[in-house]
């Protein structure tokens, strides 16, 4: 495109042609551009919504540019990254409280953050992050006990974001790299700690802020963390992407996240015990088994609670005093009551919050007190696609692990088939059937409704078996087209 030809564009149209710029160069492109025609009218904010810092002195640099600038200017900053792990944090600390206006943030932590400059980042709420990625080595080219000797971990970093507003957060990235084996095999030097404790995981899952949250990647390396994410009911209900990679993760953990993540879609699991355990091309039967049969064990878990709920609440009210909330609930059909049953619409029992207790400090429900049967149908599978891997697995096995896997998934799709006729036949003997709502959250009647069609039972829907990919994390392996590893390189921008 001759010279002139760009000195007379109005701004509008630089903008229109940098929207089909590559983000990762867009700045050295902007800059690339005001530099060979300075005296059109380049929007130079363009400079500033897409920044990665690569050296330690650009942060010095950007916080010297922009100390004095104008608010309008500091607000221009919307995608910022650090990606090295040399950097002077307290520069950075100071750097991004200026910049109010980030949506996507991106921060290697290395061996010079201590746990008080996250801690000071994380203080003040960010209204406008849609994007927050963590990535933790605090060892670069030798590996150290320092953090540990210190007792420097960074668990408040999660307790700080977890005391944040209930913003709209879609996407949260925790990750910490592996140590080098190389390093390992040398210094006979094991995986040192990032995070001390993994409670204020469940913390942060539960917190308001995350509500929302639809992609999580957590990578802490051989930590056992699938209890810290599965035992709150209600947590993140839109989850629709968690990549767990590098954790220890066996099958029957794998099973516990698919019962409690109720409309998961992508999951991902790569360098995790799951693979590993099932080295043998056969056991992959039982995988995809599990994958297609969670969502009865979630159906039958749920009613386990909710049958608790409503003795909790039975054994607070008197039944000369009780209401039923599920009067308003109208029956499917009418059905001829048989002898000494007693349907859900004749319920003495009140369904209204009375004071709890758990365990054994229940009392018994009172004598007359009729508990209504209600049964919880199985959902459809939801999971489209699991990534797994493991240096066990040769490349000629993947195909017929696929097989197995598919096998394992029919038959479990065969073992739903027969539960909904079970319960079809319930409901028509005049059960009370309820099914779980997109979330499928909360406590007693919260994320469930009533079952009033015959159609709720039956699908002519075919559910094909979730694309399982073998080729393990980065771009280097034989992915399969359309698996969870490229979904989520779309989501988190990048590779590992």
């Amino acid at each position: 495109m001759p010279q002139s030809f760009l000195d007379n564009l109005p701004a509008e149209l630089y903008t229109a042609i940098f929207s089909h710029l590559p983000a990762d160069s867009l700045q050295q492109d902007v800059l690339a551009l005001t530099r060979a025609i300075p005296r059109s009218p380049v929007p130079i904010y363009h400079l500033f919504e897409h920044i990665r810092l690569k050296d330690a002195r650009q942060v010095i640099r950007l916080y010297r540019r922009l100390h004095s600038a104008t608010s309008d200017e500091k607000n221009w900053v919307k995608d910022f990254g650090v990606v090295t792990w040399t950097v002077d944090a307290d520069v950075l600390v100071n750097l991004l409280d200026i910049l109010p206006r980030i949506s996507s943030l991106l921060l290697f932590v290395g061996p010079n953050f201590a746990p008080e400059h996250l801690e000071e980042i994380f203080d003040k709420p960010r209204q406008d992050l849609r994007l927050l990625s963590l990535r933790f080595r605090p060892y670069v080219n030798r590996a150290t006990y320092y953090q540990f000797l210190k007792g420097a971990y960074f668990d408040t970093t999660m307790t700080a974001l977890s005391r944040w507003p209930p913003y709209e957060l879609p996407a949260l990235s925790i990750v910490q790299d592996p140590l080098d084996p190389a390093i390992a095999n040398a210094q006979h030097f094991a995986q040192p700690l990032v995070f001390f404790r993994l409670d204020p995981i469940s913390v942060l899952l539960c917190s308001a802020y995350i509500s929302s949250l639809t992609h999580l990647r957590l990578r802490i390396p051989s930590r056992q963390i699938s209890r810290f994410i599965t035992s709150i009911p209600s947590s993140v209900p839109q989850l629709r992407l968690l990549d767990l990679s590098t954790c220890n993760i066996i099958v029957s953990d794998m099973e516990a996240i698919l019962i409690r993540f109720h409309g998961l879609q992508h999951l991902i699991l790569d360098g995790c015990s799951v693979a590993r355990d099932q080295s043998h091309v056969g056991q992959w039967i039982n995988v995809g088994k599990t994958c297609a049969t969670a969502t009865i064990r979630r159906a039958k878990a749920r009613e386990k609670e909710l049958k608790a709920w409503l003795e909790r609440n039975a054994a607070g009210f008197l039944q000369s005093d009780a209401t039923s909330m599920l009067q308003g609930m109208a029956r499917p059909i009418e059905r001829p009551r048989r002898p000494g049953r007693r349907g859900l619409a004749t319920a003495t029992i009140s369904l209204r919050e009375a004071p709890t207790a758990s365990g054994s400090d229940i009392p018994p429900v009172p004598a007359g007190i009729v508990i209504p049967k209600i049964r919880v149908v199985p959902s459809p599978p939801t999971l489209l696609s699991l990534s797994t891997s493991s240096s066990f697995i040769s490349d000629t096995q993947h195909q017929a692990i696929r097989e197995d896997f598919e096998e394992g998934w029919n038959e479990g799709l065969a073992q739903l088939a027969v539960v909904k006729s079970r319960l079809y036949q319930s409901w028509r003997n005049g059960v009370r059937m309820m099914r779980m709502t997109a979330d499928g959250g909360g406590h007693g009647l919260d994320g469930l409704e009533a079952i009033e069609v015959e159609s709720a039972f039956h699908s002519h829907h075919k559910w094909d078996a979730p694309i399982l990919c073998l080729a393990g994390s980065g771009t280097s392996g034989k992915h399969v087209q359309g698996c969870s590893h490229n979904f989520a390189w779309g989501v988190w921008d990048d590779t590992i």
